[in-house]
């Protein structure tokens, strides 16, 4: 009988501001689970667990000149990242989902387990 032998692998990445670290999170939550989102959508993802909503014209404005990006693309983000349920709609304010917001002001630690069917 063969044992399945468990290995840990320690990785560490340094990112400069909460920002980075929201954008690097939400783009190793998209690869681990076959989520296929784009660079713009991470960071429509990251920003809106950061400012808390996506839902006021200020914030939309905040995240256009920020990421040199039109509130036309952004409103097609929300609606497509709403389907997947990775934003929600919270009474009037669209949010991300609860289950992957993290305080990101702190450093995170993730534990990803990779299992043999």
């Amino acid at each position: 009988m063969e044992t399945n032998k468990v290995i840990v692998q320690s990785l560490k990445k340094i990112v400069s501001g909460d920002f980075a670290l929201a954008e690097k999170y939400y783009s190793i939550i998209s690869d681990v689970n076959n989520l296929h989102l784009t660079t713009r959508e991470i960071q429509l993802v990251a920003f809106t667990a950061i400012r808390g909503n996506m839902s006021y014209t200020n914030v939309k404005e905040e995240f256009c000149k920020k990421y040199n990006t039109t509130p036309a693309t952004i409103n097609n983000i929300i609606s497509k990242l709403r389907k997947s349920l990775i934003l929600i709609k919270d009474a009037s304010k669209v949010k991300v989902n609860p289950i992957i917001v993290l305080p990101f002001s702190s450093d995170v630690t993730l534990e990803i387990k990779l299992i043999h069917e």
